[in-house]
């Protein structure tokens, strides 16, 4: 059995996604997804994801071509998830040619083409640039009380906080201390 595997945080699935995770099942029989953690993503990417962990692992494993998915916890992992899983090949997107030819010596390493029109990153840039027409506002977390701006979900972009307050229930939008006010 010939067994293949692939990383990626698979945020807002497309089909470019199932596009890659059709040709890497193509190469074997097996196919191992190494789905980015939530913490992974935010810590070492600085990227928040518009679904959780959990969401997004559920979408992977409803794919016919994926087998298993496993959690990314950092970067080094691929060494050790080769040798746990036994893989025969690593696939990723050719974004990343040339990054990852150090695990040549553990096991295949071949870069697929991506699907050229799609992307998560500019399906994010196209909800903020058609704004007005599809009726996407950023979407903010809530941060700590001290913070008076917060990271979008699918920008990443810092934005102003809103914050909900529990007496009032009305939404109070957090402005920054201009220097008159100070």
């Amino acid at each position: 059995m010939k067994r293949i595997i692939t990383y990626g945080t698979f945020d807002l699935l497309h089909y470019g996604h199932i596009n890659l995770l059709r040709r890497a099942k193509a190469l074997g029989d097996y196919l191992v997804v190494a789905l980015s953690t939530d913490e992974f993503n935010w810590n070492e990417k600085q990227k928040k994801c518009y679904f959780s962990y959990e969401k997004r692992k559920q979408l992977l494993e409803s794919i016919r071509y994926v087998d298993l998915v496993i959690p990314e916890e950092n970067w080094e992992q691929k060494k050790s998830d080769i040798k746990e899983y036994h893989i025969d090949t690593f696939v990723m997107g050719d974004d990343w040619k040339g990054k990852f030819d150090f695990l040549k010596d553990s096991c295949e390493v071949v870069y697929l083409e991506r699907t050229p029109e799609i992307s998560t990153t500019q399906i994010k840039k196209d909800l903020h640039e058609n704004e007005k027409i599809v009726g996407y506002k950023c979407k903010v977390v809530l941060a700590p009380a001290s913070d008076l701006e917060a990271v979008c979900y699918f920008c990443s972009r810092r934005r102003p906080v809103t914050r909900r307050f529990p007496k009032s229930r009305r939404m109070v939008q957090r402005k920054r201390k201009t220097s008159r006010e100070a």
